[in-house]
């Protein structure tokens, strides 16, 4: 099932619609019906307590809840509470101490006053929050930190950890240390992107059986499952010959930087094309047998006469400064084409059609949108459309996760390994993204199962050989990779 990536002017979007149709009630009773279920599933079952923290708002009445539907089965709950400033919140307190819920006060004293408790549920704060903490929920919060650090308390925070923003991927200076995260209703860039992603601790989700509509509407990217995107990926058929399973080209290298574009041509090879050809002004090493090479002397001169046309095409992988005059003739041809490295330029703005995948990382997204690469870098869902408009085409801005921006779109990659931070990654991609192409599926489609792909097998590959990967072996668990999405879904 798909699933969805909320900013927080999105979330307070879904929050007005279900509001609208009176619904938000219902909501906040899943919402603390599933973090009461994630405890339970987390905490293994003993004579300690469960602390809960409820903040004054949404994300605090959240908290009530749970603690309610810990006691109806149960399991000894310890509550401290600020004084309710929602609505819906007030009217869970008044709920929980209706079934004898035992609440007191919420403040850094009383956190460090508590007895042991087998975890905590942080409701401080949720996704409405702007700027640093102050005041008492900032003493609590450090009261929180110091005391889960010293008695080995595990944290789980409620949709995302009290101190850090919905949107934003750094950690301030102070917030809340959480062991596990519960999102809510969707992901939000905090939990998928930069060291704020890391500081929710292990993830999981929960979509509070809502409208899939509702929450799409509001969406600021989708973030497909392995089953859609094995679904759209190409079949032959028991005739099929060579010819059939397209033609790929990649253009570059040059001295010292051969092997780029012989790592791509790996990458076509190993996601189904039926013939490679390796187009270089340099002497490409001959990595595997299958593919085949051809040395120019010029390839502005060779493009220029050249008559054939591939079913797909890569460009500019070590290429050098030649690239963006040949990207340029490349373009002409409107031919399904993956642009890469050297030839991702800012004089190409605008030169991109429906058939272009254009495959930066941060420094080149930068480069070609002429900010810095920490703007590029704080805002990927931003970057990533914004390189679309300029560009035209479809963009894959890769990272950790990659994003894919497509004219009205955009997905968030999941899984990948850290290992996979090395030289020549990408341009395996760009060989995996190109044979797509070839194979005939559509530019946004290519992207968003060949950046899955690519991830999936590196995470065969970390699995086969630890945490120091090289694109070889990345490559080299590219058909179990699409065993894996192309399998059945239980």
């Amino acid at each position: 099932m798909t699933e969805y990536v909320l900013s927080a002017v999105g979330v307070k979007g879904l929050d007005a619609r279900l509001e609208a149709v009176g619904l938000l009630d219902p909501a906040m009773e899943a919402a603390g019906r599933a973090v009461a279920a994630e405890l339970l599933r987390r905490v293994p079952a003993g004579a300690r307590p469960l602390a809960l923290l409820a903040g004054p708002g949404a994300n605090g009445g959240d908290a009530l809840v749970a603690a309610r539907h810990l006691l109806a089965v149960g399991q000894p709950v310890m509550v401290l509470a600020a004084v309710p400033k929602h609505e819906l919140a007030q009217r869970n307190l008044g709920r929980l101490r209706a079934v004898g819920g035992k609440v007191e006060e919420l403040s850094a004293p009383a956190v460090t006053a508590l007895p042991p408790a087998a975890a905590w549920a942080d409701g401080l704060l949720g996704t409405g929050l702007r700027g640093p903490l102050r005041g008492e929920l900032a003493e609590v919060v450090e009261a929180l930190n110091t005391r889960t650090a010293q008695a080995q308390e595990p944290v789980l925070a409620i949709d995302l950890p009290s101190g850090l923003e919905a949107d934003r991927i750094t950690c301030p200076a102070l917030w809340v240390r959480a062991d596990w995260t519960l999102a809510l209703s969707a992901y939000k860039p905090v939990h998928l992107f930069g060291a704020a992603a890391a500081a929710c601790g292990d993830l999981s989700l929960d979509t509070l059986a809502l409208p899939l509509a509702w929450t799409a509407r509001q969406a600021s990217a989708v973030r497909p499952a392995d089953a859609e995107l094995g679904r759209v990926l190409p079949h032959r058929r028991a005739d099929a010959h060579k010819g059939d399973a397209g033609r790929v080209w990649v253009i570059g290298g040059s001295v010292g930087l051969e092997g780029a574009p012989a790592m791509t041509g790996v990458g076509a090879l190993r996601t189904g094309a039926g013939l490679v050809t390796l187009h270089s002004v340099a002497e490409v090493p001959l990595v595997t047998p299958e593919l085949m090479r051809t040395r120019h002397d010029s390839l502005n001169d060779w493009l220029a006469h050249e008559s054939a046309r591939p079913d797909a095409l890569a460009l500019g992988m070590g290429l050098g400064a030649q690239a963006p005059a040949l990207a340029r003739q490349v373009l002409a041809w409107k031919r399904p084409s993956v642009l890469d490295a050297d030839a991702l330029q800012p004089e190409l703005s605008g030169l991109g059609h429906a058939g272009v995948i254009w495959t930066p990382h941060p420094g080149e997204a930068a480069r070609m949108l002429e900010v810095a690469v920490s703007e590029v870098t704080a805002d990927s869902l931003g970057s990533a459309a914004a390189l679309q408009q300029r560009y035209g085409g479809v963009v894959v801005l890769k990272g950790g996760p990659s994003v894919v921006a497509w004219a009205g779109g955009l997905s968030v990659s999941r899984g990948g390994h850290p290992g996979m931070a090395s030289a020549g990654m990408g341009d395996t991609l760009a060989g995996v993204l190109a044979a797509l192409l070839a194979a005939g599926l559509p530019t946004e489609q290519a992207a968003q199962v060949g950046v899955r792909l690519h991830a999936r097998a590196g995470e065969r590959a970390a699995q086969r050989h630890g945490y120091g990967l090289g694109a070889s072996d990345v490559a080299a668990e590219l058909g179990r990779a699409w065993a894996d999405l192309s399998a059945p879904s239980g």
